[in-house]
């Protein structure tokens, strides 16, 4: 069975000029040109990965549910779920939105994003350990203790359950 799509695509020549071809490689930015010349928006990359890792993170933080996040931008909490695994990227104005309900800057999305971007940013290292499953929980049931010699009896047992498993 043919599609009436299908004849159109086919019956369309390649580009063979060499802006035709710049086009479709467009410097890094991923963009995907079909042979009919129409441009797919590209898709969730590294940096798209990145941005997503964060908005869970501080969603996680502040105490917030997937659905919560999505009914506060108008969506569904499946597409919230697709923005913090990099599954699909995030638009401008909507991580606008995403940081006003999260009470951060804009900005706190895009440090330490992209190709110059360092392995190990220590702004970045809390918000790794929060990603990680159960310490969320943890930080909230530690910072609800009263006692600061329980608090300090907790470290002290973490830390040395942490270096009975290094070795």
């Amino acid at each position: 069975m043919q599609y009436p799509h299908d004849s159109e695509v086919n019956a369309s020549p390649a580009p063979t000029d060499r802006a035709s071809k710049l086009n479709t490689q467009s410097r890094g930015n991923n963009l995907n040109t079909t042979r009919d010349g129409a441009t797919r928006k590209r898709r969730a990359g590294a940096e798209d990965v990145e941005i997503g890792r964060k908005i869970r993170a501080l969603r996680l933080e502040r105490g917030l549910s997937q659905s919560a996040l999505a009914e506060g931008i108008g969506l569904t909490f499946q597409q919230v779920q697709k923005y913090e695994k990099g599954t699909n990227r995030v638009s401008a104005g909507r991580l606008q939105r995403i940081a006003e309900i999260l009470n951060t800057p804009v900005t706190f999305f895009y440090g330490s994003v992209g190709p110059q971007a360092k392995k190990r940013d220590p702004r970045n290292t809390s918000l790794a350990f929060l990603q990680t499953k159960g310490a969320v929980r943890l930080i909230r049931a530690y910072s609800e203790i009263s006692s600061r010699t329980t608090k300090y009896a907790l470290v002290v047992l973490a830390e040395s359950l942490r270096n009975k498993e290094k070795g």
